[in-house]
């Protein structure tokens, strides 16, 4: 009868008659019958049974413009079901660790996978708080998965098995961009016969010296091995000192120590600021004509020549013969089961998250349905290997616990300074074996 009254207001007397006869309500008000238990239906489907005015708290590393995007994926969830955000920015580890210590975490902490075994004790699982599995690829999941409990939702990824250089620099000197390794091993022939120096490498980075190199490294081993293998060196299935990678460290050092494969041979590879190694083929003239690092080059690139236009003056492309990915995915954790946690967890977890992760243009989103919504063209040509790829594989001195990174990086300087290599992968193999055993 409400409805009636709101849709005659002028006709009182009219809506009085009809509902004493027992009259069908008019035709136009059967679709306002249906729709309203549809829409409250859809609303509470994403909003997990949160109201209006829950809180939910918020722990990350981000800040400026990646803080920025961040709330325009999370807008969505924000203005459906009210939910108040309670962020808070920090760079400083020791902060959330004092936070879980004192039994008074965040709802949410969006950080790294080795913090999912740190706090495993403390965290929800998400198939449990609603994460819908199928939006990604078990070799997301997979590293997310402690002790048989899946901890961490993949957030954000950014994939390190790409070469960066000059489209124009290359036009100008007849190269075309590899499709194969066989082929990028005879462009970088051709570049050492025309005079031209092929590579920009750089490992000074203060204690993390070599980090550069060991990213270099794992890709050729997804060249020469797969990521299978490189999973097996995680877990310790297969020694660090194997042949496999004996043969990617001797690849790898042909064109790390030779001046006629990289500026400054040895020397200028263990002496080079990573950042400066980064700027070398975009310089007036080129120093270099290729550098391989992650995805964040792009930006580093356009920051010091700002005047380089993408695709035209600086662009990349994928490892060839790589059969898979290297790279780093971000994991949510939840420390608390609340209706406003589950609501974000369902959300990131569903197609609209995606879609609107990738529309933010945050990196990239390992939710498969991030596909075909980038807008930045880099993204864009990123996300075509992204989700293409059959393997991913996170960085392997990132991945093993007990110092393997140091340990990892010691071998490259060392086996870059002329040691001996068998000596220098059979010290890392120690701490290796000591740490995934």
């Amino acid at each position: 009868m409400s409805k009636m009254f709101k849709l005659f207001t002028g006709l009182v007397l009219v809506s009085l008659i009809l509902a004493a006869c027992g009259s069908t309500p008019p035709a136009t008000e059967a679709p306002v019958e249906e729709a309203m238990p549809e829409e409250s239906v859809a609303a509470d489907d994403m909003c997990m049974g949160a109201q209006p005015g829950d809180e939910l708290s918020l722990l990350y590393q981000w800040s400026g413009q990646e803080e920025e995007r961040l709330n325009q994926i999370l807008q969505p969830l924000v203005e459906n079901c009210g939910i108040v955000l309670k962020p808070e920015s920090t760079r400083d580890q020791a902060l959330l660790d004092t936070r879980v210590q004192a039994g008074t975490p965040p709802d949410v902490a969006f950080w790294q996978v080795t913090q999912l075994v740190q706090y495993q004790d403390q965290l929800q699982a998400m198939d449990e708080l609603g994460a819908d599995r199928s939006s990604y690829s078990d070799f997301f999941i997979e590293p997310m998965t402690i002790n048989g409990k899946w901890l961490g939702l993949p957030i954000k990824a950014d994939i390190k098995t790409i070469i960066w250089y000059s489209p124009s620099t290359f036009d100008a000197l007849g190269y075309s961009v590899p499709t194969t390794w066989d082929e990028l091993d005879a462009l970088v022939e051709q570049m050492v016969a025309d005079g031209n120096v092929p590579w920009s490498m750089g490992l000074e980075s203060g204690d993390a010296t070599g980090w550069t190199g060991s990213d270099f490294i794992q890709d050729i081993l997804l060249v020469q091995q797969g990521p299978d293998y490189v999973l097996g060196l995680i877990d310790g299935s297969i020694p660090y000192d194997d042949a496999g990678v004996v043969q990617a460290y001797e690849t790898y050092g042909k064109w790390a120590k030779d001046p006629a494969y990289t500026v400054g041979g040895a020397q200028g590879t263990l002496s080079t600021p990573f950042l400066d190694a980064i700027y070398k083929p975009f310089a007036d003239p080129a120093e270099a004509m290729m550098v391989k690092q992650s995805g964040f080059a792009g930006g580093e690139i356009a920051k010091q020549f700002p005047g380089l236009v993408y695709g035209t003056d600086y662009d990349f492309f994928v490892v060839p013969s790589a059969q898979g990915l290297q790279g780093g995915v971000e994991p949510m954790m939840a420390f608390n089961d609340t209706p406003a946690v589950r609501a974000l967890v369902a959300y990131l977890s569903s197609a609209e998250g995606g879609a609107t992760w990738a529309a933010a243009g945050f990196d990239l989103s390992p939710n498969k349905n991030g596909e075909g919504n980038y807008t930045d063209p880099s993204l864009i040509k990123k996300a075509e290997a992204f989700y293409a790829t059959q393997g991913f594989t996170p960085d392997i001195g990132d991945s093993i616990p007990g110092g393997f990174g140091s340990a990892e990086w010691t071998a490259i300087v060392d086996f870059l300074n002329d040691g001996d290599l068998a000596t220098a992968l059979a010290q890392a193999a120690t701490v290796q074996a000591e740490a995934t055993k």
